[in-house]
């Protein structure tokens, strides 16, 4: 099959992913790939095609999406869409594809989905990893009514078009799929089904992990709370660092941040005013470092705003689990990760309403806990959540 992914984030040689992994199992298997990916413009590089483990990597200049205003990261995304056709026409002419893969979030690329099916006949599978815009209304980001409503409107349609331009939809979990279809129920359910967010699981080799704490200044004698990725509005970076106090009054174990985004400023205040001696503030590492780093902790964190009404499913917890951690989750109510981890060994579900609660569930767990559920991350990642299993649930819909 030919197979055409259209990517909202720039895709580097070598990166690993739950997108990168899914479209070289395509590669492996045979399939002729090609991949649309934003190059923005402060890196002053043209448009261009090239051949990447197996991936035509079409790199597309755009405007600058990340690390800029609003006006111009909103004008950038909704003129992807045509820079993204210009580039199909000028880097792969007569390609007529069988299958366009496609994420959220944004919700602002279905036009160009409708437009290559219309001229190839090829099917569409959404990889739904985003509600928007309803995940910005729980928030507080956005409302349905007052000045912001006609924003909420705009997104709520391209939203909708973002769900008709699929012939399927990959949910990240059960909830994730009964949500949607409890919300939008004008689906089909015949054509929304549960495909993870899945990798290519690998050995992880780096440094020895105590010289991995030496290094950073961790202590070698406590039990180290890992989390690891964005740092933003849903993350909960207020309950975060209430966690962060109330473990220095009674330490369940130390807890170390890796990670950048829009609240870090929050967290950077609060280690600069109150040099807590059970924590550590780094930035983002490479790929390899972090790798290393998640194999020098003890168990992985999943923080989210307890606000949030529908089931999220963080990528982040598969690095967790590839390198043989527990999850301890801080979730809302609605999030099934957690039960998922509790119901099949690998973690402890808990909330984000409390931080002596979630600290007492960090508290109570047993070095014995932490080794059997960090196997059995490993196992139930290795069994769940491989690109393999994802590519599969995919190929059934061409198969039968």
């Amino acid at each position: 099959m030919r197979v055409l992914f259209l990517s909202q984030s720039p895709m580097e040689s070598g990166d690993t992913g739950i997108y990168t992994d899914l479209l070289r199992t395509f590669a492996e298997h045979g399939h002729s790939v090609y991949a649309l990916s934003p190059r923005e413009r402060r890196t002053g590089l043209p448009s261009e095609l090239a051949h990447e483990d197996g991936i035509n990597i079409i790199r597309v200049a755009v405007g600058n999406i990340t690390k800029t205003n609003l006006i111009e990261k909103g004008v950038s995304t909704l003129s992807i869409g045509v820079r993204y056709l210009d580039a199909l026409k000028r880097f792969a002419p007569g390609v007529d594809f069988d299958l366009v893969l496609y994420a959220t979030p944004p919700t602002t690329i279905s036009g160009v989905v409708e437009k290559v099916k219309r001229a190839t006949g090829a099917r569409a599978y959404l990889l739904l990893k985003d509600i928007f815009p309803q995940n910005a209304i729980d928030l507080g980001m956005l409302s349905r009514s007052g000045p912001k409503a006609p924003i909420y409107a705009f997104f709520k349609r391209s939203e909708r078009k973002t769900y008709q331009a699929a012939d399927w939809i990959g949910c990240m979990s059960p909830a994730n799929r009964d949500y949607l279809l409890e919300h939008e129920p004008w689906l089909d359910p015949s054509r929304v089904e549960v495909n993870p967010n899945a990798i290519i699981p690998r050995d992880l080799a780096g440094e020895d992990p105590e010289t991995f704490r030496s290094k950073y200044g961790l202590p070698s004698d406590e039990r180290i709370f890992v989390y690891g990725g964005n740092l933003g509005k849903p993350q909960a970076i207020d309950f975060f660092i209430e966690v962060l106090r109330e473990n220095e009054k009674d330490p369940a174990g130390f807890f170390l941040i890796a990670g950048s985004g829009t609240e870090r400023l929050l967290l950077e205040a609060y280690f600069e005013q109150e040099a807590p001696a059970h924590a550590k503030l780094l930035g983002s590492l490479g790929r390899s470092e972090y790798d290393t780093m998640l194999c020098a902790c003890d168990v992985g964190l999943v923080v989210l705003d307890h606000r949030f009404t529908i089931p999220n499913f963080p990528s982040r917890v598969l690095s967790y689990m590839q390198a043989g951690l527990p999850v301890v989750t801080a979730t809302d109510e609605v999030c099934d990760m957690g039960r998922i981890a509790e119901a099949n060994g690998f973690g402890v579900a808990g909330s984000s309403a409390s931080a002596e609660s979630f600290l007492e569930k960090c508290r109570a767990l047993t070095d014995e806990q932490i080794n059997d559920m960090g196997k059995r991350s490993r196992l139930y990642l290795e069994e769940n959540y491989t690109s393999k299993t994802s590519y599969e649930l995919i190929m059934e819909h061409f198969n039968g």
